[in-house]
C-alpha cells in the first residue's frame, strides 16, 4: 500500500471522531466533479452523455468550497470530464489545498504538462493520471492515438517539478494479465507514488455494452493479475479493497462513504449511478434510501459492481470495525497476500478491432476518479 502517512493517520482520526460519535455512516472522499466537459470522448464514459448546455456549465470556487466545508471528508477527489479544462481550476485547487484536505485531481494529462506552472507541489496534492493500460489498450479505451504517450510524457514532467503522482487503471474483458504485469512495472518505473486499479461500473448510457465483467470473471481476472504480486508494485488502495477484487475478503458496498456533488447537486445513491439529487449533504445521507443499494439489497444494478468508490468505504470499515480486520491488514502490508498457486486461465474475448470510422467498440471507463 501506498498511501501517505498524513493522509491514513487524517483518515484514521476521521473514523475513531465519527465512531466516538456513534455515527454509522459517515463520508471518507469527497467525489467533487466541477464539470462534465472533456476533451476526449472514451467509448465506456457515462458521464459526458449530457446535453450541450450541461457540458458547457460548470461549479464556481465558491460552490465548490460549500460542498467540501458542508461534507468534512478528509480526502477530496476531482473527477470529470477533465478539470483542467476548468477556468478557475487553479483557484480551486488552492482553496482544496489551503483546507488541508488531500486532494486528487484526476486527469487525461492532456493538458498537465504545459498547465504544471499553474500549481505548486503540496503533501495534499496528487494528480491522477489515467492510464488504462499499455499505449495499445489506452489509445484504443480513449479512442485517439497517441494520448498514452501524452500521458507518460506529463507524468515525467510532473515528477520532475516535485509534484505527487498517482496512476488510476480500469480493466475490461480484453484485459491479458501478461501484458498488464509490464504495464505496472512500466507505471513503477516512472516514478509514481501508487497505483489504482478497479473494474469497471457497466454503464447503461456508454456506447458499447458487450466488454463489461461479471463479478466472478472479474475476480478470476484480478486473481491471476496480483497473483504473487512483487512488492515493488505499490497500490494507492486498502489492502483488504485489493483482497476483495481477487474474491479473498467480502465486503458490503458502503455507497455513502464516498458522496459527489456535482452541477445537479448532491447526486443519489453514488458516483456511479444517478437516481436523483439531494440539495444538502444533511439531506442526501438522511433521506436516501440507503437498503436499496449495494449487492445485499438485490439491486440489479449493483450486482456485478466491485468499484472503489463503494468498496473502500467498506474496506476502511472492515479495517477499523474488528480486530480481524485490522489484522488482515497489518499482515498485508507488512508481508504481502499470501501465495497462491496460479489459477489457470479463463478465455477471455480478444481485444476489438478499430472499427471503420476508427472508433473502438470496447469501452473503458475511467474509474472512480473519473468512472465515466
Amino acid at each position: 500500500m501506498s498511501v501517505p502517512v498524513g493522509q491514513m493517520l487524517a483518515v484514521l482520526r476521521h473514523v475513531a471522531v465519527q465512531r466516538l460519535r456513534g455515527t454509522s455512516r459517515y463520508p471518507l472522499v469527497l467525489m467533487l466533479e466541477p464539470l462534465f466537459r472533456c476533451n476526449l470522448a472514451c467509448g465506456g464514459c457515462g458521464k459526458i452523455q449530457h446535453p450541450a448546455a450541461v457540458l458547457r456549465s460548470h461549479l464556481t470556487p465558491e460552490q465548490c468550497f460549500a460542498a467540501i466545508d458542508e461534507c468534512g471528508a478528509p480526502v477530496v477527489s476531482i473527477p470529470g470530464g477533465e478539470p483542467l479544462l476548468h477556468p478557475d481550476i487553479e483557484r480551486i485547487v488552492a482553496g482544496i489545498v489551503a483546507r488541508k484536505k488531500y486532494l486528487y485531481l484526476c486527469t487525461n494529462a492532456l493538458k498537465l504538462e504545459e498547465m504544471l506552472p499553474r500549481f505548486t507541489p503540496s503533501p495534499y496534492l496528487a494528480f491522477s493520471v489515467h492510464l488504462d493500460g499499455p499505449r495499445e489498450e489506452h489509445d484504443r479505451a480513449v479512442c485517439r492515438e497517441g494520448v498514452y504517450d501524452a500521458a507518460v510524457s506529463a507524468i515525467r514532467a510532473a515528477r520532475r517539478a516535485g509534484f505527487r503522482v498517482t496512476t488510476n487503471s480500469t480493466l475490461f474483458s480484453d484485459a491479458d494479465p501478461a501484458r498488464y504485469h509490464r504495464f505496472f512495472d512500466e507505471v513503477m518505473a516512472l516514478g509514481v507514488e501508487g497505483m489504482m486499479i478497479s473494474p469497471g461500473y457497466s454503464y447503461s448510457k456508454a456506447p458499447d455494452q458487450d466488454h463489461f465483467l461479471p463479478r466472478d470473471r472479474s475476480q478470476s481476472l484480478f486473481r491471476r493479475i496480483l497473483g504473487g504480486a512483487p512488492r515493488r508494485w505499490q497500490f494507492n488502495q486498502s489492502p483488504l479493497f485489493l483482497e476483495f477484487l481477487k474474491g479473498e475478503w467480502d465486503l458490503e458496498c458502503r455507497p455513502w462513504g464516498t458522496p459527489t456533488y456535482n452541477l445537479f447537486g448532491w447526486q443519489r445513491p453514488c458516483y456511479l449511478l444517478d437516481e436523483g439529487y439531494a440539495k444538502t449533504f444533511r439531506e442526501l445521507m438522511e433521506e436516501t434510501d440507503w437498503e436499496a443499494y449495494g449487492r445485499a439489497s438485490g439491486n440489479a444494478k449493483c450486482q456485478d459492481c466491485m468499484v472503489h468508490c463503494g468498496y473502500e468505504p467498506a474496506a476502511v470499515e472492515a479495517t477499523f470495525g474488528s480486530l480481524r480486520g485490522l489484522l488482515a491488514t497489518a499482515r498485508l502490508t507488512l508481508l504481502g497476500p499470501p501465495r497462491r498457486r496460479r489459477e489457470e486461465p479463463t478465455p477471455l474475448p480478444s481485444p476489438p478491432r478499430l472499427q471503420p470510422n476508427g472508433l473502438p467498440a470496447l469501452p473503458i471507463l475511467q474509474v472512480g476518479q473519473r468512472a465515466g
